[in-house]
């Protein structure tokens, strides 16, 4: 990221780089802890998203009270990888009035248990009702700057991944997919980052039917 912005490749940004993994989210105050938490993968299948809670609660405004930020949505992005892919689209879809940029890497909308099958439908469609208002809220989708995802195509999520561009695509989003070469691997990732990090804070049509 600092290369990038040095080459004048990305604009200056404050990058947030909080911990996913809040197993067990609750569960000391009593709390239900869902079934993909206790395996390890919080925010992952159609159940709730501790993460998502904990970001929209008490991260995103202790960054924007404490640090030096615009706040305004032209000017926030989110994005994660594998796991954090899917907590990326837990968090953004259904507050999509507050991020103009979007990027998912090697991820989706995963199965909620491990070793499921990466094509298995139920949780795509599980997530897609229960994301339906927001999926298909035509005033939100407005100034959606970008909508970008990219996995490897020896990478075990990459028809997860095409699934959730066609889920998306069916709701009226125009998501950029590039399958990449590779596999699940930090070498795409970090790829990933020099392709998608450039693109933020740059004035460009909207990705999805309704317009920016």
């Amino acid at each position: 990221m600092d290369n990038l912005i040095a080459a004048n490749k990305a604009k200056p940004m404050v990058v947030v780089m909080p911990a996913g993994h809040v197993n067990g989210a609750g569960a000391a105050l009593g709390g239900t802890v869902p079934a993909a938490a206790a395996q390890g993968m919080p925010g992952i299948g159609a159940g709730p998203d501790p993460f998502a809670n904990d970001f929209l609660t008490d991260l995103l405004p202790y960054i924007e009270k404490n640090y030096r930020v615009l706040t305004d949505r032209q000017s926030r992005a989110i994005a994660g990888l594998s796991m954090g892919g899917n907590q990326t689209l837990n968090i953004a879809i259904p507050h999509l009035e507050k991020f103009a940029y979007v990027g998912v890497f090697s991820s989706g909308i995963i199965s909620g248990a491990r070793g499921a099958a990466p094509e298995t439908t139920p949780f795509a469609e599980a997530w897609e009702k229960q994301n339906l208002a927001a999926l298909d809220n035509a005033a939100s989708k407005r100034g959606l700057n970008l909508l970008w995802l990219s996995t490897g195509k020896e990478d075990s999520l990459i028809a997860t991944t095409r699934n959730t561009v066609e889920l998306l695509k069916k709701h009226g989003f125009k998501p950029i997919f590039l399958e990449s070469e590779g596999a699940h691997t930090w070498l795409n990732w970090r790829d990933y980052l020099s392709v998608f990090a450039p693109q933020l804070f740059q004035s460009q049509r909207s990705t999805t039917n309704s317009g920016g």
